[in-house]
């Protein structure tokens, strides 16, 4: 890849990953229940899930999911389930409270997660549709490259939101003013699962 292709590739990653979707949901809703700290592994496993899932993609997965409409169907309904289910729990969350604060989505969840994203699919395909033809270094270096770049984009937009999480924290030991943060967030995932199935 070119460091031309490679500077075209990275912003649309950046954009791609900085904008709110079902996971930066998720990444700040586990930053204002946990904090940065414990809220790393989530972030780390939202940029790897998608990562693997831009290979995936790039080897030739988009195109068999999107041309399936079994799969794809199955995939639709499967992730809007998962997004109600998340939804349904981010808002009803209580305040995080001492020794009391939830369990944050781990980084094995986060990654599944992105498997199950129908904006991480959508990516991915785009990607692997608008980009791929820009490269020549074979199947693999390619799925690697693209990969790698979207890591490089996804690990530090994933911080931003578990930062703006975390400092929402801080406003949020009011049992009220968590209550409708938590409302807030549950809400804004449940309705990217219009999006999905419109």
């Amino acid at each position: 890849m070119t460091y031309d292709q490679s500077l075209a590739f990275l912003a649309f990653a950046v954009v791609a990953a900085v904008t709110p979707g079902p996971s930066n949901v998720m990444i700040t809703a586990t930053g204002a229940a946990v904090g940065i700290l414990r809220g790393l592994p989530c972030v780390l496993g939202a940029s790897l899930g998608m990562a693997s899932l831009l290979f995936t993609s790039q080897l030739g997965a988009g195109a068999l999911i999107t041309g399936n409409p079994a799969i794809l169907t199955a995939l639709n309904w499967g992730g809007a389930a998962l997004l109600l289910w998340m939804s349904w729990k981010i808002a009803t969350a209580g305040a995080a409270k001492g020794e009391l604060t939830p369990r944050p989505v781990g980084f094995l969840g986060a990654a599944i997660f992105q498997w199950l994203n129908p904006k991480g699919w959508l990516v991915a395909v785009s990607a692997a549709g608008a980009y791929s033809q820009a490269v020549s270094q074979g199947a693999l270096g390619n799925a690697l490259a693209f990969a790698g770049l979207f890591f490089i984009a996804a690990f530090p937009s994933g911080l931003v939101w578990l930062v703006f999480g975390a400092v929402m924290r801080s406003f949020l030991g009011d049992e009220r003013k968590a209550w409708i943060f938590n409302i807030a967030m549950g809400l804004l995932l449940a309705a990217s699962v219009i999006l999905m199935l419109v």
